[in-house]
Formats: C-alpha cells, structure tokens, sequence
C-alpha cells in the first residue's frame, strides 16, 4: 500500500487507537466529566491527526532527500520524538484552554500521554511497516531521487 491511502490508513488507525487512550487518561487525570473528557480526546484526536498527516509527510519528503533510505532504529527514535515534540507544543495550550487550567497544569494532565505516544508511536510505525510494507520513498533505491527539471 503506498500514498495516499497508506498515509490515510495510517492516520485513522493510529488516532482510533490514541482517542480511546486519551480520553480514558483525561478522564482519570483531571477528574473532568465523561462529556468533558470525551471531547478534549477529540479536540486533541483532530490536531493530532492533522499534525501526524503534516508531520509523516515532511518526514517522507526530508526521507526522499536522504542518500541512506533504511528506517534503522535511530530514524524510527528520532521520527517519534520529532512528532511527539511538534504535537505537545500544540496539545498543552489546547488542554489548558479546554479545562481552564494553566499551561503547568495541562502539561500535568498531559504528562502521562508524553510518555506514552512516543512508545506506542514507535512500535505503531514498526507495526505498520511489518504489515503493510516500507513506503516508496524508502523502497525506491538507496541514493536520494534525481530532482526534476521545470516541476
């Protein structure tokens, strides 16, 4: 599966999976209501959706430029670290927004997720790979793609 589809395949089931660890969190952690809760997990489903589309496709493109393609294990480290960073500087003002708690105290709440999205992040994209394949951009050879003329 390559593209469009795996792309989207990736982000829906990666955010399936998170929304339901999120909103369990939230809701154990901040004491906030089951309504509450459920709605913050999908305020913070949709930008992280939004943000894991963005992310993976900077990721592929900066992939395409590379002359060692290969996913080793410090790219999959730093890919997961790379996003978690770009999500969190978006998540804790949304959460202190959302329950009228100072940036600290979102990022209290939201501490238990920092820990656990990069893990669950990591082994989903080895997951991922395992079943559906590596993408193009880093099957289609070892040194980086020629660029084109007049695109």
């Amino acid at each position: 599966m390559q593209g469009w589809r795996r792309r989207v395949v990736y982000v829906a089931t990666f955010e399936i999976l998170g929304i339901l660890i999120a909103a369990t969190t939230l809701h154990l952690l901040s004491g906030a209501g089951a309504m509450k809760s459920g709605l913050m997990s999908l305020m913070i489903t949709t930008t992280g959706m939004t943000v894991n589309f963005l992310y993976n496709l900077g990721f592929e493109a900066w992939e395409r430029r590379q002359r060692e393609r290969t996913r080793t294990l410090a790219r999959r480290v730093g890919h997961a670290i790379g996003f978690q960073v770009v999500l969190v500087s978006f998540l804790i003002p949304l959460i202190a927004w959302w329950l009228d708690v100072s940036l600290w105290q979102a990022f209290l709440y939201d501490a238990a997720l920092i820990v656990f999205f990069p893990i669950f992040t990591f082994f989903y994209n080895w997951a991922f790979d395992a079943i559906f394949g590596l993408p193009d951009a880093v099957t289609a050879g070892s040194a980086p793609a020629p660029a084109r003329q007049g695109a």
